[in-house]
């Protein structure tokens, strides 16, 4: 047999274990997030307090997987001052929304510089101001969107399931927009949005993922009725835009670290990060777009 005989089956079968992989990656990548949706739904469903109890566990993965990263790019994240001072964040802003907590006791959050200040006066390190400042971020960044989850949860009076219709379609838009986004950019994307942050990103998936994002907020508006359906179509359009450039924030922190995957705790998709980058941007600017509609709706 001939070396070009060898050499096409060679490269026959790398292309064939390339698209197992593929079809490999995606059935976890789908095994991972349906879990994923009952942890989410079914928390939410039960209580409001499971709900936050379980996002916390979620925000401290998220800060673990933060400071190993930055860790790698000079920083050095004090990991439980850290992770003890964003949960107090965490915690503050969840008891406020649940209403357990009047709205004054946020004003200790002013506390979070001087005990992260606090904290390196006890530590040997050469940049202390660095480290206080890429702790912040990572509060800021991580924690307190996350914990901003807890307010979508409808308070006022009304059938039991309706409370927390907001956030069910905060999830449902940005998860099938995500897919839409994955799905048409692994077939069709050629042009990338972002190449050098994200290569793989591109406009063809954009583009497809925001189509599946607006026509699943033209579905929930019939089902989530707090929100019409023009309302429903600007939340939508936050979500996939602010989503967007929390994946692209997200590469941006692992391209400067030199790391593929902010972890591995999530089969098929990477760590907690990876897969709740969308979540860090668009909770904020939804949380004040859905807190502004019920004000006026209050009126």
């Amino acid at each position: 047999m001939s070396f070009m005989c060898l050499l096409k089956m060679h490269s026959r079968q790398i292309r064939s274990l390339n698209q197992f992989s593929k079809v490999n990656n995606f059935t976890k990548r789908t095994i991972t997030g349906v879990l994923f949706v009952i942890c989410v739904i079914g928390s939410g469903v039960i209580s409001q307090w499971v709900f936050t109890g379980l996002f916390l566990l979620v925000a401290i993965g998220g800060m673990i997987e933060f400071s190993r990263i930055v860790n790698k790019s000079g920083a050095k994240v004090h990991l439980l001052s850290t992770i003890v001072t964003g949960s107090l964040a965490y915690g503050l802003i969840g008891l406020v929304l649940l209403g357990s907590l009047p709205v004054w006791t946020l004003l200790l959050l002013l506390l979070l510089i001087p005990l992260l200040l606090i904290t390196e006066l006890y530590r040997e390190s050469d940049h202390p101001f660095v480290n206080v400042a890429v702790s912040l971020m990572g509060i800021f960044w991580i924690m307190v969107p996350l914990a901003l989850l807890s307010g979508f949860f409808n308070q006022s009076e009304g059938p039991a399931w309706l409370h927390g219709g907001a956030l069910l379609g905060f999830f449902l838009i940005l998860w099938i927009y995500d897919s839409g986004a994955y799905i048409v950019g692994s077939l069709l994307g050629k042009h990338p949005m972002f190449p050098r942050i994200s290569p793989k990103k591109s406009w063809e998936g954009f583009a497809g993922g925001a189509v599946a994002g607006m026509l699943t907020a033209y579905m929930i508006s019939a089902s989530f009725i707090e929100f019409k359906l023009w309302e429903w179509s600007v939340i939508a359009i936050i979500i996939i835009v602010f989503g967007t450039f929390g994946d692209l924030t997200e590469s941006m922190l692992k391209r400067s670290a030199g790391v593929k995957d902010s972890g591995n705790l999530l089969p098929g998709h990477g760590g907690i990060l990876d897969r709740f980058d969308a979540v860090l941007l668009a909770a904020p600017a939804v949380f004040i777009v859905i807190s502004l509609l019920r004000q006026i709706a209050a009126q």
